[in-house]
C-alpha cells in the first residue's frame, strides 16, 4: 500500500486512492450483510433528506467483511497523517437506491484529521462524488474496491443514482484516539 501518494494535484488538496485487497470478496459479504440488516440493526440513522437517512450507524461487527475494511481504513489513514499511534474511526454506510442523492456536506464537525469513502456496490451511473474545492469541481466515478481519502473540510455530494441498483458505500472519519 502506497498510501502517502497522492492520485492527482488538481489543487493544494491532496487526494489519494487506495485499493483494497481481495475487495470482490470482501465486498460480496458486506452486501450480503447489509442485505440481511433490519431497521432495529442501526443504533442511529442521521441526515433525513428527501425521504431518506443519509447516514446509517452500526456496530462494526454487525455486518461481515466491515471489521477488515475498517482496519485496512486504519492503517491507510496512519500511513496518509504520517501518524504512528491509533486513530478514532466513525463510520456510516450511505445506500443509495435509484434516485438517491446526498446533500452537499464537509465532515469537519469535530476533531477529525481525515476522511475517506469506500465503494461496496456502484453500478454504471450510480452517482459521481463531486469535490469543490474553491471554484474548481471535480467528479469521481465510484469503484468498488476503492477508498478515497481527503481533507474533513472539502465540501463534497454525491449526484443522483440513476441506475436501477443500489449504490453502497462507507464513509469514514479518522481523528486523535483519547
Amino acid at each position: 500500500m502506497n498510501a502517502q501518494t497522492p492520485i492527482e494535484r488538481w489543487t493544494s488538496t491532496p487526494l489519494h486512492l487506495v485499493r483494497l485487497p481481495q475487495a470482490e470478496e470482501v465486498n460480496r459479504r458486506i452486501l450480503a450483510g447489509y442485505r440481511g440488516l433490519r431497521a432495529d440493526d442501526y443504533q442511529h440513522r442521521s441526515h433525513f433528506i428527501a425521504g431518506r437517512f443519509e447516514n446509517l450507524y452500526l456496530r462494526r461487527d454487525r455486518v461481515p467483511g466491515l471489521p477488515e475494511v475498517l482496519a485496512f481504513a486504519e492503517r491507510a489513514a496512519r500511513d496518509i497523517l504520517l501518524h504512528p499511534g491509533a486513530l478514532r474511526c466513525g463510520f456510516w454506510l450511505n445506500a443509495m437506491e435509484a434516485g438517491d442523492t446526498t446533500s452537499e456536506h464537509t465532515h469537519e464537525e469535530n476533531d477529525e484529521l481525515l476522511s475517506a469513502v469506500y465503494y461496496v456496490a456502484a453500478p454504471a451511473e450510480s452517482g459521481d462524488l463531486v469535490l469543490r474545492d474553491g471554484l474548481l469541481m471535480v467528479r469521481l466515478a465510484p469503484r468498488p474496491g476503492t477508498f478515497l481519502f481527503f481533507p474533513p473540510d472539502l465540501p463534497h455530494w454525491v449526484e443522483a443514482n440513476r441506475s436501477p441498483g443500489l449504490r453502497l458505500s462507507i464513509g469514514m472519519n479518522f481523528g486523535p484516539a483519547d
